[in-house]
C-alpha cells in the first residue's frame, strides 16, 4: 500500500494533462495581490514589523520601497507590461497612496496556514483575505457615498473605481514557499508532504472565500526551487549528497515540485467547480530552474551565490547579518554590503531574486508558454522583452 502522501501525486496525476478550458483577459479595471515577500511591495514595512535598508532598492527606486530587492519585482514588471500602475500596499495608506487600480495584500514572511508563535509575518493568507474583505466593504460604502452626493448635484470623490473593480478585476496568487521553506526545521520530509494536502486545503478555503465576495479571475504561481536559495543550501546543503547537479538542496526542490503538482490539480479542480471562473496556474517552478541552470546563456555570472551578503565565495550568505545590516561576529563589527553589479546575480540577498533575475522571470512568464490555460495569443499589449 502507497504511503499517503503519494496518493496525492497519483491523484494529481490524472488530473494534470486535463487542460483549463478558461483563461484570462487582460484588460482588467483592477489587480489584487496575496502573497509572501515575492510580491510584497511594502506590507510588512509598514506594518512596522521589519525595516530594510539600503542597498534594498537601489537599482530602480534608489532607495528602499518595502520590497525585499535591489528593484522591481515580478509584480511590478507584469503591472508595467499591462500599462497599469504599481501596487500599492494596504497598509500603506500615509501621503497620497492611490488604490484605484488594486491592491496589494502580499507581505513578506507570510504563510497560507496560520501564522506560528515564530513566524516572521502575522499576515497569513486568512488574515490577507480578511484585509481584502476589509478593503472592499470600505470602497463600497465610499462609492455609495459618492453616488447619493452625485444625486444631490456633487461629487465628492473625483477617482473613485467603477462598479466592475471587484468583479472583473484580477486576483493574484504567489504564496507557499514559507510554508514549505519554514516546515524543514521541524519537521521531516515525509511529514512535509503529508503537510501540503492541509496547506493546499486552506489555500482553497481563501479562493472559495473570495470567489463568494465576487472575484472570478484568479491568476495563480507555483512556487519555485527552495532548494536553489542561498539561504537554504547553507543551511542544509553542508552534505554534498544532499545537493543535486545545481548545487540545489534536492529534498526542497522534490517537496515544492509535489506542493505545485497539487496546486494545479487544485486550480483544475476549482475551474469545474466555480461558475464563470477564470484560473490561470503559472509555472514559476520551470522559469526559475531554467534561469539557474542556464544562467550563463542569459547573461547572469552567479545563479546561486548571493549578491548582498556576507562570508565570500561559494554563497556570500550568513543568516546572522541580513542585507544592509551591521553586527558584531566575534568581537568584529561586519557589514553585509552589495556587490557592484547586481545585474550579474540570480540571488539577490540569498533568499529574494534581483531586479535582473526578476526581469527575466516576467519576461517568460509574459511569453504564455508557462501557463495553463496558455495566453500568448489573447495578449493586447506590446511586448518589449529583454531576453
Amino acid at each position: 500500500m502507497a504511503p499517503k502522501p503519494y496518493i496525492f501525486l497519483i491523484i494529481a496525476l490524472l488530473f494534470i494533462f486535463l487542460p483549463l478550458t478558461a483563461s484570462i483577459h487582460f484588460k482588467l479595471p483592477a489587480i489584487f495581490n496575496f502573497g509572501d515577500s515575492n510580491s510584497d511591495t511594502g506590507e510588512l514595512v509598514a506594518a512596522g514589523v521589519y525595516s530594510l535598508e539600503p542597498p534594498y532598492g537601489r537599482s530602480y527606486f534608489t532607495k528602499p520601497s518595502g520590497r525585499y530587492c535591489d528593484g522591481r519585482l515580478i509584480i511590478d514588471f507584469l503591472l508595467e507590461a499591462m500599462d497599469l500602475p504599481f501596487l500599492n500596499a494596504y497598509l500603506d495608506s500615509i501621503g497620497r497612496t492611490s488604490f484605484r487600480k488594486g491592491c496589494n495584500f502580499a507581505a513578506a514572511g507570510s504563510t497560507i496556514e496560520p501564522p506560528t508563535a515564530r513566524a516572521v509575518s502575522p499576515f497569513s493568507f486568512r488574515v490577507q483575505v480578511a484585509q481584502f474583505i476589509r478593503f472592499k466593504l470600505q470602497v463600497l460604502r465610499l462609492i455609495a457615498k459618492d453616488y447619493y452626493h452625485l444625486i444631490a448635484g456633487k461629487k465628492l470623490h473625483k477617482y473613485l473605481p467603477d462598479e466592475d473593480y471587484f468583479q472583473n478585476g484580477l486576483y493574484m496568487f504567489d504564496i507557499g514557499q514559507n510554508d514549505l521553506a519554514g516546515a524543514f526545521y521541524s519537521k521531516t520530509f515525509d511529514q512535509i508532504l503529508a503537510l501540503i494536502p492541509l496547506i493546499l486545503t486552506e489555500f482553497e478555503t481563501g479562493i472559495k472565500t473570495l470567489y463568494d465576495q465576487g472575484a472570478r479571475n484568479f491568476w495563480v504561481h507555483n512556487t519555485g526551487p527552495l532548494g536553489c536559495l542561498a539561504q537554504n543550501v547553507a543551511k542544509f546543503g553542508t552534505d554534498p549528497l544532499s545537493l543535486d547537479e545545481l548545487g540545489c538542496v534536492s529534498k526542497h526542490n522534490q517537496a515544492a515540485k509535489v506542493f505545485n503538482l497539487q496546486l494545479h490539480t487544485l486550480c483544475k479542480k476549482l475551474q469545474g467547480q466555480y461558475a464563470g471562473s477564470n484560473f490561470t496556474y503559472v509555472d514559476i517552478y520551470t522559469i526559475k530552474w531554467n534561469l539557474i541552470a542556464n544562467y550563463s546563456k542569459f547573461g547572469f555570472e552567479q545563479p546561486i551565490m548571493v549578491c548582498c551578503g556576507y562570508g565570500g565565495p561559494p554563497l556570500n550568505y550568513d543568516s546572522r547579518i541580513s542585507c544592509g545590516k551591521t553586527e558584531v561576529l566575534n568581537g568584529t563589527t561586519m557589514t553585509a554590503k552589495a556587490c557592484s553589479d547586481s545585474s550579474e546575480y540570480v540571488n539577490w540577498d540569498g533568499i529574494h531574486y534581483s531586479e535582473a533575475a526578476n526581469q527575466y522571470v516576467s519576461s517568460q512568464i509574459l511569453t504564455g508558454k508557462y501557463s495553463d490555460p496558455p495566453f500568448s495569443d489573447k495578449m493586447p499589449f506590446l511586448l518589449g522583452l529583454k531576453f
